[in-house]
């Protein structure tokens, strides 16, 4: 195929993409591949880069460095020969009609209680983070996505207000008015718990009558249809804050170094500073329950200040074509 004829069929391909956020991200070549290889590496701990703030691999129990591990009935669990190339990882077990199959919950930087215990000094106020953890459904996995997957957020009081949050979650039932649809697909879909001048409005967690919803975008490629679970998938996402006064914050998200959805003009806090980017969870939350007995595994979860990648020793592949 030559390269003409190849953009045309991207081209078209992203014309049937279906209802997106009114923002076109860069569309990746994966649109014309199945899933990369995202070669995720065992033990990944042991070689740490100094920009990470945090790393598990699972192949030690680091469950402690959490402030909150919820296994909701034995049903999260850290477990052996279940992670990446045969590895420890953790393993979700959604029970027929489960709607909360249990969460890690990660703080870092300065923190509002000293519940959320950091994993670093405490002290650093965060604005631009990127969090990866690697992701596999059951080749039998049904329903869509399950919802919730994981989320970075500016956390400002005991009470957990959320001055923004970062989910990363499948479109569907329980995103956002206005999210796009399709729930075998992931989306972003950003959200403010400030004013444009960035006065706090929340008081507590998921305090949804003061969010400011900025828009979904979903990805491109339906990672939890048929043709697609049973696969281990590198799911990366990128904040980066918003200068004050100033739209420019950005939500990005990759799946095996291809970038999928995007954002680049966002008020995430209007002029807020008081605290930074300070929590990211993994979650497994599924808000009607999940239709069947199945499962879900993660691994090779890690946070950092700068790209992450899929395990590579070599610099992530992020060749985009861009589609107006």
């Amino acid at each position: 195929m030559t390269k003409s004829t190849a953009l045309a069929v991207l081209i078209a391909l992203s014309a049937l993409a279906g209802a997106l956020s009114a923002q076109t991200p860069a569309l990746s070549t994966r649109a014309l591949a199945d899933t990369a290889s995202n070669n995720p590496v065992v033990h990944e701990c042991d070689a740490a880069k100094p920009e990470w703030i945090f790393c598990d691999d699972f192949e030690a129990d680091r469950l402690a460095s959490y402030f909150e591990y919820s296994d909701r009935d034995s049903s999260f669990e850290r477990a052996d020969s279940i992670g990446v190339r045969g590895s420890s990882g953790m393993r979700a077990h959604f029970r027929k009609g489960q709607v909360d199959a249990g969460s890690l919950r990660l703080a870092f930087g300065k923190t509002p209680t000293p519940y959320m215990h950091p994993v670093d000094s405490g002290t650093a106020i965060y604005r631009d983070v990127y969090w990866r953890v690697y992701v596999r459904d059951d080749s039998t996995w049904t329903g869509g996505g399950g919802d919730k997957l994981s989320r970075a957020q500016v956390l400002v009081s005991p009470a957990w207000a959320q001055a923004m949050g970062a989910p990363v979650w499948s479109g569907g039932a329980g995103a956002s008015p206005g999210a796009s649809p399709g729930a075998n697909y992931l989306i972003i879909d950003p959200y403010s718990g400030t004013n444009t001048a960035g006065d706090i409005q929340t008081t507590t967690y998921n305090d949804f009558p003061h969010l400011r919803w900025l828009g979904a975008v979903r990805a491109r490629t339906p990672i939890f249809d048929q043709s697609h679970v049973g696969k281990w998938y590198c799911v990366e996402a990128h904040v980066r804050l918003n200068d004050a006064g100033a739209s420019n914050g950005v939500f990005e998200l990759w799946i095996d170094d291809y970038l999928e959805a995007q954002h680049t003009d966002l008020n995430w806090l209007g002029s807020f500073a008081g605290y930074g980017i300070n929590t990211v969870f993994l979650e497994n939350y599924w808000n009607a329950g999940s239709p069947v007995d199945q499962y879900r595994y993660m691994d090779n979860f890690v946070v950092s200040t700068q790209r992450i990648g899929c395990g590579r020793l070599v610099p992530a592949d992020t060749t985009s074509v861009i589609v107006h």
